[in-house]
């Protein structure tokens, strides 16, 4: 038996701090486009198509330099249907999220998108094991919701089109846990690598065209550095880096655990805005993410409590 199909509570903790890393570098992409931005108006679908692109060069680049091409191509052929539902939902649920950032605000994006995931994750797996949420869990969510609805403040819609923008959440936010649940058990089978660069080429492939149609609102291009060198940080970091991450971590905690654990990105965007771009945090982000860093500390304990098979 391997490590990932019987994971013991060390590997567990160590799965969640796969996770919680990957959230945290999936929080420095905010501070990173908005930099691009700042020196090109690209739109934000654009940057998403770059930066899955990026990804999946880097890492079909690795997986030849480790001579890993055969179990690419024996994953293809043995999990087609899932591999490709997995990508085509990585692409989706980030292009979902976008576009109600911009019709509904960055705040009701957040609170829907990141909050509606762990919830159907964590009542997912409670229908699974036939037995209700226990208690500890229970507060952990809670204290990681009411942690996250404090950081993404409350300013409430801003967005031009709020009622599109709350159903392309809601959308976002179901197939984010979709895409976790199916992504859990190829985690648990397959080397991170070989996942990772499936499911990436396969959403930059589904996410290509959107970008093409979405150019329209923005260049395509840019030659400045500072701007290539962001791309690329956004390419290998919080994408390949990130999800290579997220589906190590997979493979010993659970999908409802896996998305309390990503609530460290926004925490993370909200202290890089307060310490480099000057935001004020004030005392509700505070707050929050204190909330939300207790959360993820208590996923660690109930974690080491409750039966490995079902972390």
């Amino acid at each position: 038996m391997t490590l990932a199909s019987v994971p013991t509570a060390r590997s567990a903790r160590i799965g969640l701090f796969q996770i919680s890393l990957a959230g945290v570098l999936w929080g420095t992409g905010g501070l990173v486009v908005q930099l691009i931005r700042d020196i090109t108006p690209m739109s934000v679908i654009t940057l998403s198509v770059y930066r899955m692109l990026i990804a999946a060069a880097v890492l079909g680049v690795a997986v030849v330099a480790v001579r890993r091409g055969g179990q690419l191509r024996a994953l293809i052929a043995q999990h087609p249907a899932h591999t490709v539902a997995v990508g085509c939902g990585t692409a989706a649920y980030q292009a979902l999220y976008f576009g109600s950032v911009i019709t509904a605000g960055v705040t009701v994006a957040t609170v829907i998108a990141l909050g509606l995931a762990p919830v159907l994750l964590t009542v997912s797996d409670a229908v699974n094991e036939r037995k209700l949420i226990a208690l500890p869990r229970l507060v952990v969510l809670v204290t990681a919701l009411t942690g996250l609805v404090l950081v993404s403040g409350f300013a409430g819609v801003t967005g031009p089109q709020p009622e599109l923008g709350i159903v392309l959440a809601i959308a976002s936010g179901t197939i984010y846990a979709v895409t976790t649940a199916l992504g859990r058990p190829l985690a648990q089978r397959v080397d991170p690598l070989i996942l990772t660069t499936a499911t990436t080429a396969t959403g930059a492939f589904v996410l290509l065209p959107v970008g093409v149609l979405a150019g329209s609102t923005g260049p395509m291009y840019t030659a400045d550095l500072v701007a290539v060198a962001g791309l690329v940080y956004l390419g290998v970091f919080t994408m390949a880096v990130a999800y290579g991450l997220l589906y190590a971590g997979l493979r010993t905690t659970s999908g409802s655990v896996a998305v309390v654990a990503s609530l460290l990105e926004p925490v993370t965007a909200a202290v890089l805005a307060a310490l480099i771009l000057g935001e004020r945090l004030g005392p509700a982000g505070i707050a929050g993410t204190i909330l939300i860093l207790a959360a993820v500390a208590g996923l660690g304990r109930t974690g080491a409590e409750d039966d490995p098979e079902h972390i």
